[in-house]
């Protein structure tokens, strides 16, 4: 829709604020074929007077979803329609009520089936109005008829007046005694009221502005259309509130009739030639009143339209409206009738959107008239009747199952499946199942296997059946491939068959494809025996093939036959190997194959080994390695390393294996074990000539001074000699030392720095030869000197510690001796057993207490000597001064 226009601040009874807006409609028709309409958009034919357009806006406008749904009113009414014409209708929400061209009143159901018939006038029905319960209705004619009765009681009213009537309009609550009230109109509108005595009292409500041309009563108040405009009756104050004057009045208003529609009890929806307003009934301040009534009306929103309003409804905050469309033909040149126009807008503050626009193709279109149409809805649900001389359409919302509709046939399944997975418990014609097997099928016919594949997932669920059947549907097609990721995997499981099917496709065409599957399914999901055999067959004719090979290995791993598969993963050299050997616990398969595993990784293979001892042994390992020293060298290298203690009775093999192959840690092996046979090591260092390992031998075996030549006349080390000799600290290694190095300067340089703290360094000076020169002499007098000085700060520092320490202890001590000891009754004599104090406390009593606690009576105690008199606990006597020396007297 397209809106322009203006704000335009008129004014009616003194107050009016306006929106202006001019609409114009969109390209879609509707066409009707028995009893349904199908919607027909024709993406870019517009109806419109003298114009096309093929821009594309309107070609995006067609796609949109159609608001309403549409349904000819058929059964009886199609028969009635066969011989007379609809003149005007009326909506309850039990039952209708329609009027002819030939006088007749039916009554039908919501489908359209004739439940009464009233012969009324032998001319045309103007109008047919019913209160609110449906219980009585008021009918006008074209003769002058007018007839108010109840449709289940016998209370009614008849006259026939001189002129036609043009409308009729009974109370909303006529049903309640007090609200026996009518209105009727045909050059003057007249209010018709039951009086206490059973009679009809009318009063003239207003005249002399031409004939009244509709009329609508809603709660108090009532709103009537003549030839000059609307005005609205306060039928409480019998006061008139407004006039709302007509736009064009150039335009006859019998052949273009206003359309008058109450949204609720104050609202008010005019709509008349190309113009819509929307009024509100508000009441007024009373500083305001004077003369003016107590309500007054403000229009609140106003739009033109490009054709001739019909009729008006209100459908939640938007207005359903009904066009009357003239266009130009192409073959004469001019002007006819097109199909009416029933279009959704939208009020927005300061313009409007069209929301839809249809266009009906109701019979005999072609010769009706403006006034030939009538747009009646029902309020208690949205249904709306367009009624035409030969033809009833009832629109209505489309619901969740009608969008679901449009979306399929619009080929967006995607968002059908998700709308019906919203609505599953409200859609009544649609299965998520069915919509979901449509999208598959559509998704393939693109060509989007892959996607079609994946939604298969969620759309087929747990159905076997169907899963089954869309596998053989991608196998018709060559695109085993593309579902074979998604196959179910567990709950469900699918027939074997299905797999085997799948991985023969793979196996085909797909190595790498098949061994992924293998890999990735359960090996319970096929027959494994029957795959075994095939790959079987495609590795006679390529025997290397890595990836058949490592695939068949799986396979047979499957079947439980781990020993093959260990062989092929050997023969691979496949990284997966120890992990198989771990997790089906195939060390007793193993046994002869521990030289292929060492030779693939031998640290991986050695952890294994030494991990299961108990599975597989020590004695078994080193013999199945006999043949390959270097291999049994690392295995029994980290046993040695785990355990000094095991592998003890290979210890003498050991040290030949690591002189070949491990010297660097030949010194370590010798140091640590306490099982290597000495003199077999040093028979086989000296064959090597390895050197180091003989001083240790030597030293170990006892023979020092050999070890400390060797490292003399050997090594040439002067610093490794004295390092010996300090780890001997053996006198005579010192003067072997000093006499073998008497002669050779550098020796003697080595010496006075580092024999000052084990020699004295005068046994060495006393020995030099006069006139030897002997380099960083002097350094290294400074240095013996240094260490002396250093030696006696060290003792001075050491004895002013010693004596503090014991001053401190001794000060200790006295304090301790001084503090008094605690006697009660409860102590004894360690001596005679008795109480330490006598039980009669006036008697006089001696008591010893010693420091370290223990009492003795005096007289318990021996007699000290004359050459010491100090006296001695005699329990702690034997630790001679101790604690106990000291003694405490108590005399009474």
């Amino acid at each position: 829709m397209q809106c322009k226009g203006k704000t335009l601040p008129q004014h009616v009874d003194g107050r009016l604020h306006l929106v202006r807006c001019i609409v114009k409609p969109a390209k879609s028709e509707i066409n009707y074929a028995g009893g349904m309409a199908s919607a027909d958009f024709t993406g870019g034919q517009e109806i419109r007077s003298n114009e096309e357009s093929t821009d594309d806006s309107e070609e995006e406008e067609s796609e949109e979803e159609p608001k309403l749904k549409y349904e000819r009113l058929s059964n009886g009414v199609t028969e009635i329609l066969q011989k007379d014409a609809a003149s005007c209708m009326t909506v309850h929400e039990k039952f209708l009520a329609l009027g002819t061209h030939y006088g007749k009143v039916y009554l039908l159901d919501v489908q359209g089936n004739i439940t009464q018939k009233v012969d009324i006038s032998p001319v045309k029905i103007n109008q047919i109005s019913l209160d609110e319960s449906g219980e009585h209705m008021g009918i006008c004619s074209e003769d002058g008829k007018v007839q108010v009765f109840g449709l289940y009681s016998g209370e009614e009213f008849h006259e026939t007046f001189d002129c036609p009537i043009k409308i009729v309009a009974v109370h909303p609550q006529f049903v309640r005694s007090h609200c026996k009230q009518f209105v009727t109109g045909g050059k003057k509108l007249v209010l018709y009221e039951k009086t206490w005595m059973n009679r009809w009292k009318p009063s003239v409500l207003h005249e002399g502005e031409g004939n009244i041309r509709n009329v609508k009563w809603r709660g108090h108040l009532i709103a009537w259309a003549n030839n000059m405009g609307v005005k609205i009756l306060d039928v409480i104050s019998k006061q008139r509130i407004t006039n709302v004057p007509r736009d064009d009045i150039n335009l006859r208003p019998d052949m273009y009739p206003c359309s008058l529609c109450w949204k609720d009890n104050l609202t008010l929806i005019i709509g008349w030639g190309t113009s819509v307003k929307i009024c509100s009934v508000k009441e007024r301040h009373a500083s305001e009143m004077r003369d003016l009534p107590s309500r007054y009306v403000e229009i609140i929103f106003q739009f033109d339209t490009e054709f001739y309003i019909s009729g008006l409804a209100p459908l939640c905050d938007q207005l359903v409206v009904l066009s009357y469309v003239k266009e130009v033909s192409e073959k004469t040149e001019m002007e006819c009738c097109a199909r009416p126009r029933l279009d959704i807008i939208q009020p927005l503050p300061e313009s409007c959107e069209e929301i839809s626009s249809d266009a009906l193709t109701v019979r005999g279109f072609q010769e009706n008239e403006c006034r030939d149409y009538h747009l009646e809805h029902s309020e208690g649900e949205s249904l709306f009747y367009i009624i035409s001389p030969r033809d009833i359409v009832v629109a209505k919302e489309r619901d969740q199952d009608d969008h679901i509709d449009w979306l399929l046939e619009k080929k967006k399944y995607e968002e059908a499946l998700m709308a019906a997975e919203i609505s599953q418990k409200t859609i009544k014609k649609h299965r998520i199942l069915d919509i979901g097997l449509a999208y598959i099928t559509h998704l393939v016919e693109k060509g989007e296997y892959d996607l079609a594949a994946r939604k298969c997932q969620k759309i087929l669920g747990k159905n076997t059946e169907l899963w089954e059947f869309e596998v053989y549907k991608f196998k018709e097609i060559g695109q085993l491939k593309a579902i074979s990721r998604y196959l179910p995997r567990r709950d469900p499981i699918l027939k074997p068959l299905i797999y085997e099917m799948v991985l023969h496709e793979f196996l085909e065409s797909d190595y790498e494809g098949f061994a992924m599957l293998i890999k990735e399914w359960p090996g319970d999901l096929y027959n494994n025996a029957i795959i075994v055999q095939v790959v079987v067959d495609h590795l006679k004719k390529d025997p290397q093939n890595r990836t058949l090979l490592r695939t068949l290995a799986e396979l047979y791993t499957y079947d439980q036959r781990y020993g093959k598969a260990l062989e092929i993963y050997l023969t691979l050299r496949h990284k997966d190997v120890f992990q198989l050997i771990h997790k089906h616990n195939l060390f007793s398969s193993i046994r002869d194959k521990i030289v292929l595993l060492m030779d693939f990784d031998s640290e991986k293979a050695v952890d294994m080994l030494l991990d299961n001892e108990d599975k597989i042994s020590i004695d078994k390992v080193v013999e199945e390695l006999e043949n390959r020293p270097e291999l049994q060298h690392v295995y029994l290298h980290k046993l040695f390393k785990r355990d000094h203690h095991k592998g003890q009775r290979y210890h003498e093999k050991q040290i030949s294996l690591y002189a070949e192959y491990d010297r660097p840690n030949l010194l370590p092996f010798l140091r640590d074990s306490t099982h290597c046979p000495l003199e077999k090591a040093l028979e086989i260092c000296q064959q090597r000539n390895f050197v180091e390992e003989m001083v240790y031998l030597l030293s170990r075996m006892g023979n020092s001074r050999s070890a400390l030549k060797m490292i003399m006349e050997e090594l040439n080390d002067v610093d490794k000699a004295i390092e010996f000799a300090k780890e001997q600290d053996d006198g005579e290694l010192w003067e072997d030392l000093i006499l073998y190095s008497i002669d050779k300067p550098p020796f003697i340089t080595g010496l006075l720095n580092n024999i000052g703290t084990h020699v004295d360094p005068i046994l060495l000076i006393h020995r030099i030869k006069e006139g030897m020169e002997i380099p960083n002499l002097r350094d290294s007098l400074v240095k013996i000197l240094q260490d002396y000085n250093l030696q006696i700060l060290l003792r001075e520092g050491c004895k002013k510690i010693l004596v503090a320490d014991s001053l401190s202890l001794l000060k200790k001590m006295h304090r301790t001796q001084m503090k008094g000891i605690r006697v009660d009754e409860e102590n004894i004599c360690e001596s005679c057993l008795s109480p330490i104090l006598p039980s009669d406390a006036s008697k006089s009593f001696s008591v010893t207490v010693f420091h370290c606690r223990h009492m003795f009576h005096k007289e318990c105690l021996p007699v000290p000597s004359t050459m010491s008199p100090l006296q001695f606990c005699n329990i702690c006597s034997a630790k001679h001064r101790g604690p106990g020396s000291a003694i405490l007297e108590m005399k009474k």
